[in-house]
């Protein structure tokens, strides 16, 4: 039913406040923009902390490529850091969606196909990587004798926890096409909206795609690919590390209207 105010003079009289024009603007203060931006701050630091631990410092420790004895001896000597290393793995994931998602509420407004792909192409991602975390840790239980594989022997056993390791390794590299396309419309989102520097939008383009010609390169140019590595990715370490710190320090630039124009602050 509609309820409609009369006055006697040509003054506007103001209609009660109700309960929901009471909560309009505590429900405004959660999705504010700087909010948003800060809540996925916190989600990408913590992404890159879990990812970090996982990949940086649990698969070297566990993970010698060509060396299936190697390996074998390492998983079995850090079986406890393999678990973490799953878990953390399985995090890191499950962050990312949720930060892809806030990132999406944050951007939509300047293009939602562009935004909708972004979440597409996370969602991608871990799910993938989420994949291969099953076969670290299966090698571990192969590793340790949760799974019976006397019938190979040692050299085989210790050949089977290479390859599940392997797989573990080449399908996280698999992942990282996503994880470098993810950044292309991030960066456009970022650039268009006004909120971000446009050379962080820029930058984050490039780091895409130098996330993707370091994938091309580990497949096609193996040799090549260790030499070449350490400085491709320095691109993808500047964009991602300054996205992080923008939206953790200054959240985003909002807009206020202006007369016809409208000003940043």
């Amino acid at each position: 039913m509609t309820t409609t105010i009369r006055s006697v003079s040509d003054v506007p009289v103001p209609l009660p406040q109700t309960s929901q024009t009471r909560i309009g603007p505590s429900i405004s203060t959660v999705t504010s923009p700087k909010r948003l931006a800060r809540i996925a701050g916190v989600l990408y630091l913590f992404v890159g902390i879990t990812g970090g631990f996982a990949e940086g410092f649990v698969e070297p420790k566990v993970y010698v490529a060509g060396d299936a004895a190697a390996t074998a001896a390492a998983v079995v000597a850090n079986a406890g850091l393999v678990r973490l290393g799953v878990v953390s793995d399985l995090l890191d994931q499950t962050l990312f969606v949720f930060l892809a998602l806030t990132l999406y509420v944050l951007l939509q407004h300047v293009r939602q196909s562009v935004a909708r792909t972004m979440v597409v192409l996370v969602a991608l991602a871990a799910g993938i990587s989420s994949l291969t975390a099953v076969f670290e840790f299966a090698g571990l239980r192969v590793a340790t004798g949760a799974v019976d594989m006397a019938a190979l022997g040692i050299a085989g056993s210790n050949a089977v926890v290479l390859l599940l390791l392997d797989t573990q390794h080449y399908g996280l590299l698999i992942a990282q096409i996503f994880f470098g396309l993810w950044l292309v419309p991030l960066g456009y989102l970022a650039y268009k909206s006004g909120m971000f520097p446009k050379a962080l939008g820029a930058v984050l383009i490039v780091g895409g795609i130098c996330y993707l010609v370091d994938l091309l390169a580990a497949f096609l140019l193996p040799a090549f690919s260790q030499q070449f590595h350490g400085f491709i990715v320095i691109p993808c370490a500047i964009a991602e590390i300054w996205m992080v710190l923008y939206l953790l320090v200054w959240g985003v630039r909002t807009v206020k209207p202006m007369g016809r124009g409208i000003a940043k602050v």
